[in-house]
C-alpha cells in the first residue's frame, strides 16, 4: 500500500483493485456463495464446548434460516435484532438476516432497559434473536413496542411476551418447509443498510451508525489480499463481542476468506489461553486491554503461546511500551494495529507489514482518502501539523439512523469528522494524539490522556489506569489519574506522581492527584468510560 499526496493536503490509500464482492447482486449472496464455495471446511469453533462447525453446515442452516424468516413475516429492508453473546447461532442470525436482504441490528448485551428501549426505537426491529441471558430483558421491552412481531429465542423464553420461537424447534418443524438453495434478492447496495451497530455512547445514549451493503462489499474486497499462508489454514481467535462493529465486521470479513475462527462468549482468563494452545492460534483479534493481560499477567507463562504470529489490535490507542512488553514475553513477531470508527466500516488506517514508527496506527488502506483540518478554522493542514483527521471512501455510512442533525455534523461534504486529533509525518504513516473532547486543557497547553496512560502502564506496579481533567479555577484542568495497583504491592500517591514528573513534562504532571481502584470502567471494545470516571469526581464516595 503507497499512499500519494493530491492536491490541496489530501493523502490517497490507492485504488481498491479487487472488486468481487462490490460486483455482488448483495450481501447477502456473496456470503451464502463464499461459504458454499469452502465446502467440508471448519469455519467456526466454540472453544468452550468444543463443536466445530464446517461451512457446509453453516450454508444449509442459514439457507434453511432465511426461508423460515421469510414464512415469519421478514421482508427485504426490514430490521431484525440481535441480542446475544458470540455463539454459532448469532452468526447463523446474522448471514441468514443478510441472505433476506434484512438489515441486522446487533444490540449489546449488557444494555439496560432503557437502553435497550433506545436502540429498538432507533431500528424498529420486527424480529429479534436473543440468548438465554438476554431473552427475559428484550421480552420484556418488546412488550412495550408494537413494532415487535416475534422474538426467537436461541436458549430460555420469557412469560413477557407472546410470539417467542424457539431457533432449534422452528429449525426442526416439519411446517417450514424449504429448498436447498435460498437466491438473496439484489440489493440497491449503496443505499439498503446491512447493519445498524451502535456508536460507543461514551457521550450519552448510543446512535445508530447505518452501514450499507455497499459499506461492506467495498470492505471486504479491500480486506481481501493474497497472503503467504493460505487462509484456508489460517486459525485465528476471538473474544471480542459480536455485537460491536469490530467483533460483528471481523466475523464477517473471517467468515468470507474461509478461515478457521475459534470464539468465546467472554474474556476469561485461563479458557482464552488454553484456546491458543489447544487449537494452535495464529492470530487473534485483540483490544488493549487484552494486550495489558498478555503484558503482564502471571498466568501467562504456564500456557504455550508459541503459535501466535499475528496479534490485530483495534478499537482503542496501544502504547509502544505494551507492545514491547509481549513481543518480549511471548515471542509474538507481529503486532498490528489499526484505526477506524463504527463509522468508518472498519479500519482506515492500518499497520503494514514494513517496519512503523513507534506511536503510528499505520498508512491508509486502499480506497480511503484523508485530510487533517484545524478544529476551529477548518483550514487544511500538511505534513506533521496536528488536527482532526477526516476521511472519505465506501466504507463510510450512511448516516445517523433518525438523527440527520448529528450526521450533518459529523458528515460535511462526503468526508467523516472523526472528532480524533491527530496528524500524518513524511512517509504518510498516521498518529493519533487523542480525543477533541477528551484533550485536557491545562493552562493553554492540550495535553492528551492517552499519553499519560501509556506512560503510566510501563510502571511494574500499575496493572491498568485512566486520565481525566480535573476542573481547577486556575489552570482550566489538571491531570488526574485513576490507577489500579498489580496484586499484593505497596504503591503510594506520591509514587504515582513523582514517576509522571520524572518522564514527562510539567504540563503532563498529575496535579490532580491518583485515585486508587479495583478496575478502569470500559465498555466492551475497551474504551475508557471517562464520563463515570468524570461522575466519580463530583460524587467521590462512588467506588468501582
Amino acid at each position: 500500500m503507497t499512499s500519494t499526496l493530491l492536491p490541496g493536503n489530501i493523502v490517497y490509500g490507492g485504488p481498491i483493485t479487487e472488486r468481487e464482492a462490490q460486483d455482488y447482486r448483495s450481501l447477502g449472496q456473496f456470503v451464502l456463495d463464499k461459504y458454499k464455495g469452502f465446502g467440508d471446511q471448519t469455519v467456526l469453533v466454540d472453544a468452550v464446548s468444543g463443536a466445530e462447525y464446517t461451512a457446509t453446515f453453516m450454508h444449509k442452516s442459514i439457507v434453511r434460516l432465511a426461508h423460515i424468516l421469510q414464512k415469519l413475516g421478514v421482508k427485504q429492508n426490514d430490521v431484525i435484532g440481535l441480542s446475544a453473546e458470540n455463539s454459532v447461532n448469532f452468526a447463523l442470525a446474522m448471514f441468514a438476516g443478510f441472505a433476506v436482504g434484512a438489515t441486522v441490528a446487533p444490540l449489546n448485551v449488557t444494555y439496560s432497559d432503557r437502553e435497550v428501549d433506545h436502540a429498538l426505537n432507533l431500528s424498529k426491529a420486527k424480529i429479534i434473536f436473543t440468548s438465554k441471558l438476554t431473552v427475559d430483558r428484550i421480552a420484556k421491552v418488546a412488550s412495550k413496542n408494537k413494532f415487535v412481531k416475534g422474538i426467537i429465542s436461541f436458549s430460555g423464553s420469557s412469560k413477557n411476551f407472546k410470539n417467542i420461537y424457539a431457533l432449534n424447534e422452528i429449525m426442526d418443524d416439519d411446517k417450514y418447509t424449504t429448498s436447498p438453495e435460498f437466491l438473496s434478492p439484489a440489493a440497491n447496495k449503496n443505499e439498503d443498510v446491512a447493519l445498524i451497530v451502535c456508536s460507543s455512547g461514551t457521550t450519552g445514549l448510543p446512535k445508530g451508525v447505518q452501514l450499507t451493503q455497499m459499506n461492506l462489499l467495498a470492505t471486504l474486497d479491500s480486506q481481501i489480499q493474497p497472503t503467504m499462508i493460505p487462509m484456508s489454514e489460517i486459525t485465528l481467535l476471538t473474544v471480542i463481542p459480536w455485537f460491536h462493529a469490530f467483533g460483528c465486521l471481523t466475523l464477517i470479513t473471517t467468515a468470507c476468506m474461509g478461515a478457521r475462527l475459534v470464539y468465546l462468549p467472554k474474556f476469561e482468563e485461563n479458557l482464552f489461553l488454553s484456546a491458543i494452545e489447544k487449537y494452535r492460534v495464529m492470530m487473534a483479534f485483540m483490544v488493549p486491554p487484552l494486550m495489558v493481560f498478555l503484558a503482564k499477567h502471571p498466568i501467562v507463562d504456564k500456557y504455550d503461546l508459541s503459535s501466535l504470529m499475528v496479534l490485530l489490535c483495534g478499537a482503542a490507542p496501544l502504547s509502544r511500551e505494551t507492545e514491547d512488553q509481549i513481543k518480549e514475553r511471548i515471542g509474538v513477531p507481529f503486532i498490528r494495529q489499526g484505526y477506524g470508527l463504527s463509522e468508518s466500516t472498519l479500519s482506515v488506517l492500518v499497520q503494514n507489514d514494513d517496519f512503523c514508527k513507534p506511536g503510528s496506527v499505520g498508512v491508509l488502506k486502499v480506497g480511503i482518502y484523508a485530510k487533517v483540518i484545524d478544529p476551529d478554522t477548518g483550514k487544511l493542514l500538511g505534513a506533521n501539523e496536528r488536527g482532526e483527521l477526516c476521511f472519505k471512501g465506501d466504507g463510510i455510512m450512511k448516516g445517523y439512523i433518525g438523527d440527520s442533525k448529528s450526521t450533518q455534523t459529523a458528515i460535511k461534504d462526503g468526508w467523516l469528522h472523526t472528532g480524533d486529533i491527530g496528524y500524518y509525518d513524511d512517509d504518510f504513516e498516521f498518529f493519533i494524539v487523542d480525543r477533541i473532547k477528551e484533550l485536557i486543557k491545562y493552562k493553554g497547553f492540550q495535553v492528551p490522556p492517552a499519553e499519560i496512560e501509556a506512560l503510566l502502564l510501563t510502571h511494574e506496579k500499575i496493572k491498568d489506569a485512566a486520565v481525566i481533567g480535573k476542573p481547577d479555577e486556575a489552570a482550566g484542568e489538571l491531570p488526574l489519574a485513576f490507577v489500579v495497583k498489580q496484586a499484593n504491592v505497596q504503591l503510594t500517591e506520591n509514587d504515582v506522581i513523582q514517576f509522571v514528573n520524572e518522564h514527562a513534562s510539567p504540563a503532563k504532571r498529575l496535579r490532580g492527584g491518583v485515585i486508587f481502584v479495583d478496575e478502569i470502567p470500559k465498555n466492551p471494545s475497551g474504551k475508557i468510560l471517562r464520563r463515570i470516571l468524570r461522575n466519580m469526581l463530583k460524587k467521590p464516595k462512588s467506588k468501582l
